[in-house]
């Protein structure tokens, strides 16, 4: 038994079962775009972390472009205009 498992016992944690966490990453799976394809493909719980990892920073930068950009459309716009207020909204 691992070390944090006999820990969330002593702790009187409720301990997550191999099921549970099995399902979780089963579910996990299907939100990944590189993942959710292979249904019937067994891939390995640390694949779909890894997979999930890499979408998540891909993820980030993602939105750190569009906030990029949204910023330049915002300085090249009229402060006091429709548009730029709908900007300043979204950059919120």
């Amino acid at each position: 038994m691992s070390s944090r498992r006999s820990r969330s016992r002593q702790s009187g944690v409720s301990r997550i079962t191999d099921d549970q966490i099995s399902d979780l990453v089963s579910k996990l799976q299907q939100l990944i775009p590189e993942l959710r394809g292979r249904r019937f493909d067994k891939v390995s719980a640390s694949k779909v972390l890894q997979e999930t990892c890499n979408y998540i920073r891909s993820l980030h930068r993602e939105a750190d472009d569009l906030s990029d950009r949204l910023s330049e459309l915002l300085a090249s716009t009229d402060a006091d205009s429709d548009q730029a207020a709908i900007i300043r909204s979204l950059l919120m």
